[in-house]
């Protein structure tokens, strides 16, 4: 049997998931869920520059290069499982850019369209200012509407443009640099 799900009852879905999800700071356990997650975005080419697949081995530096009291890597746990990961790392190594930050947010395909990125980006806009945040950036593919829809929905404008930057599978790609002040 299919149901038809409103948009109605997709806002009481997101708001019922958003209650069960529990934001906290990744652990090494949760090393595993967050490589999956970034491969699987890997693959689609629409979120990251990565080309190839990484490892867990490989990326254990993701973990020790964030501090929690600066530089958080946060994830989204739903029913026990990693449904989605945001990190806030440094913009430029230079002092007159202190307080400003890039973030980067993904999701596992099975939670998306479930609220995590948006919880995610607004636990990150809400504990700025005790982070010493005081702009906060997002690189993204214009080619990612549903990442510019929702940064934009969280009061992001576009500070910048850079055509054609990357090339994925031989397609010349553009990136959008989407900001906000705290």
């Amino acid at each position: 049997m299919t149901v038809a799900m409103t948009s109605g009852d997709r806002r009481l879905q997101t708001a019922a998931t958003a209650e069960a999800m529990k934001i906290r700071d990744a652990v090494e356990a949760d090393l595993p869920a967050i490589v999956t997650i970034y491969n699987a975005a890997v693959a689609t080419r629409i979120a990251t520059a990565q080309l190839e697949l990484v490892t867990v081995e490989s990326r254990r530096n993701w973990l020790t290069e964030h501090s929690p009291d600066r530089h958080p890597f946060w994830v989204a746990e739903i029913d026990g499982k990693v449904a989605g990961w945001l990190t806030i790392k440094g913009f430029i190594a230079r002092a007159a850019y202190d307080g400003m930050v890039e973030l980067s947010v993904y999701v596992d395909d099975v939670f998306r369209r479930r609220g995590v990125a948006r919880a995610l980006l607004q636990e990150a806009i809400a504990r700025a200012p005790a982070l010493g945040i005081r702009a906060m950036v997002g690189l993204i593919f214009t080619h990612n509407e549903p990442s510019l829809r929702l940064f934009a929905q969280l009061g992001f404008t576009r500070w910048g443009f850079l055509p054609d930057v990357a090339i994925l599978d031989g397609v010349h790609r553009d990136l959008a640099i989407l900001g906000r002040h705290i």
